[in-house]
């Protein structure tokens, strides 16, 4: 077989377009996409969310981008998300979750149909605790590995995530493929993911993604009452903190003459009562009666004592 002849599988982002695609591209109708104005990313995403019964889709320039994008839609600064070994959202991505929206990835081996096992998905869910992330995402992938993952596998994970209040994505560069193998029920094989469907268009996957989002009540709703329970704790935090901050006087306030300190230090013993220093007051008395004690033994010398000490050192003679 010549080279002309050889199909190349290395990977689904090196085919090249035909004559056809290269003619369709050309004389496409165009617009100003920012303004909703380009009829043909409007009709593409009108299609395929009609396809596959999503509410709206949208176009974006990759695969990768289109798995970001769902992943920061769900989860927060500090969520983390539940994801295989071998998925692309956290091997090939260079770590985009982590670094560009501060999630954290919660690596599970997949099996070796390419599914996540039931219990190991459902053991990783963290409890809510404020000592660990909150797990708000599961993250699937079909095809993966060249493998196509069951549809009524697909049910029951996404199912299992909803019961415990988190979202789905769905990573679905090959999801036409999985479509075909599957017996051809387009709407099937998402089993309900929310975002993240990125089939590949035209001639490779870099030419473009799309993703599909479900109900923005649903995702609430399944979302429940644990991450409102957790935002209710961190105001009464918040609160307790503002109000500590404004009692306190400010580090080193107390200190005489540390660089940057306006205030002069307070009389030694006084008594801060409602804000204020009180000299003489009973504070002072107390430090008073402990000096007393002191002196008797023998741990300070009064102050007339003291002066008395010194004369005597110098020869000359304290006054009486």
């Amino acid at each position: 077989m010549s080279s002309s002849e050889l199909i190349d599988l290395r990977s689904d982002t090196v085919t090249r377009p035909g004559a056809g695609m290269r003619r369709a591209m050309a004389e496409a109708e165009v617009g100003d996409d920012v303004f909703g104005d380009d009829p043909t990313v409007n009709r593409l995403q009108a299609v395929l969310a009609e396809r596959l019964g999503y509410e709206a889709g949208l176009f974006m320039p990759s695969g990768t981008q289109s798995n970001l994008t769902a992943l920061m839609t769900h989860c927060q600064r500090g969520d983390e998300y539940i994801v295989g070994q071998d998925a692309h959202t956290y091997k090939y991505e260079g770590g985009g979750a982590a670094v560009l929206g501060s999630i954290q990835p919660q690596p599970i081996e997949n099996a070796v149909d390419g599914s996540l096992p039931l219990a190991k998905i459902a053991a990783a869910i963290k409890p809510d605790d404020p000592h660990f992330a909150r797990t708000r995402l599961l993250a699937l992938e079909n095809t993966i590995g060249g493998k196509v993952v069951a549809l009524d596998y697909c049910a029951q994970a996404t199912a299992l995530a909803h019961a415990r209040g988190l979202a789905t994505h769905l990573d679905g560069a090959r999801y036409f493929n999985a479509a075909v193998a599957l017996g051809g029920d387009e709407r099937r094989v998402a089993a309900g993911a929310e975002v993240g469907l990125q089939p590949a268009v035209g001639s490779a996957e870099e030419v473009g993604a799309r993703a599909g989002g479900g109900g923005l009540e649903q995702r609430r709703e399944r979302a429940g009452a644990p991450p409102a329970r957790r935002l209710e704790r961190g105001r009464h935090r918040a609160r307790r903190v503002r109000r500590r901050a404004a009692a306190e006087p400010p580090r080193g306030a107390r200190a005489e003459g540390r660089r940057g300190d306006p205030r002069p230090r307070h009389p030694r013993g006084a008594l801060e009562a409602g804000g204020a220093r009180e000299p003489g007051g009973e504070g002072q008395r107390r430090h008073r009666g402990g000096e007393r004690q002191r002196e008797r033994r023998g741990a300070v010398q009064p102050p007339q004592r003291e002066g008395e000490r010194l004369e005597r050192a110098r020869g000359g003679r304290h006054p009486p």
